[in-house]
């Protein structure tokens, strides 16, 4: 079974999903959509075999599957129009900016008897799968906490640059870029988390997205969520979230490199892929698949990615 997918939205994520999507043998991201030109040629340059639809509603129309990787502002009429038609729905995060919104959002999508998931990318990845069966083994010991440190000399990164909205904190920032997630590691490693405390720093432009961020989330049994995110400085990038417990600690680097310590030195678990993004996206890709089917999947639903959205908000909120 081959299943037929439309791709609207064809900045970076969507021309990276469009490239892995035609690698894996059960997709086929035949038809596009963007409103920039620009956009639309470098996603053709990539993949020949793909075409650039008149409309996004013809593109819809085309698909069994439809991946929005638009900005979050139009996102929702497009994912509304996708499941009228009886499509499912595969969405980036996050699934809007107004929490209130948000809900009513997904209330609706939820009316309707399609497969839907939101692409949150280490969902089904080797990091949190293994970490959780170390977990359920009681390798660990007790569980304390989660450290989460991301630092990068500049926001956008360079690849982002041309995804302009990420600058600006109507919709971007490295909060929910980023940030979102590791609370959504977290989430699924802790159990629900409530913010205790959080400081936001916004540049003295106020239209511009924030540049610090100090939080702290905890669980109803109090294990803690600590954050520490800043831009700016020459430096490489850092993403890194490490997971506390009494006997053993694990540390995952970059979405991918992950490491245990138990008391020494944190040490790679295991030999770092050649491409580690390829093996990120097969695996997300590969329960995407059982997600259409109707399957058991790692996919993050709609209630995981409101419930992120609503801590991400929150913690935006406590500005300077």
């Amino acid at each position: 079974m081959i299943v037929k997918v439309a791709i609207i939205g064809l900045g970076i994520m969507g021309r990276r999903m469009l490239e892995h999507m035609r690698k894996h043998e059960k997709f086929e991201p035949n038809f596009l959509w963007d409103p920039d030109k620009s956009a639309c040629e470098k996603a053709i340059e990539i993949d020949t075999e793909a075409k650039i639809m008149d409309s996004p509603e013809e593109a819809i129309d085309a698909a069994d599957l439809v991946y929005l990787a638009c900005p979050p502002k139009v996102r929702e009429a497009y994912a509304i129009d996708t499941v009228q038609k009886g499509k499912a729905l595969f969405l980036e995060k996050p699934l809007g900016i107004d929490v209130e919104h948000s809900k009513k959002f997904i209330e609706r999508l939820k009316n309707f008897n399609v497969p839907l998931a939101v692409n949150f990318t280490q969902a089904a990845g080797l990091a949190l799968n293994d970490l959780l069966h170390a977990k359920s083994n009681e390798e660990f010991g007790e569980m304390i906490g989660v450290d989460i440190i991301v630092t990068y000399p500049k926001w956008p990164r360079e690849w982002q640059k041309e995804a302009d909205w990420l600058r600006f904190k109507s919709e971007g920032g490295m909060t929910r870029e980023v940030i979102s997630h590791f609370l959504f590691f977290s989430e699924r490693v802790l159990g629900l988390l409530e913010l205790k405390w959080a400081k936001v720093v916004y540049p003295k432009d106020d239209l511009l997205c924030e540049t610090d961020v100090l939080a702290r989330l905890e669980t109803k049994d109090g294990k803690c969520v600590n954050i520490l995110a800043s831009v700016g400085g020459v430096q490489p990038d850092r993403q890194e979230m490490t997971i506390r417990g009494t006997k053993t600690s694990r540390r995952v680097s970059e979405f991918y490199k992950d490491f245990e310590s138990d008391g020494g030195e944190f040490l790679p678990l295991r030999e770092e892929p050649k491409d580690p993004r390829a093996v990120s996206l097969k695996a997300q890709l590969d329960h995407l698949f059982l997600n259409y089917k109707g399957m058991p999947n790692q996919l993050a639903s709609l209630d995981e990615a409101y419930r992120v959205q609503t801590l991400i908000e929150a913690i935006l909120e406590k500005r300077n």
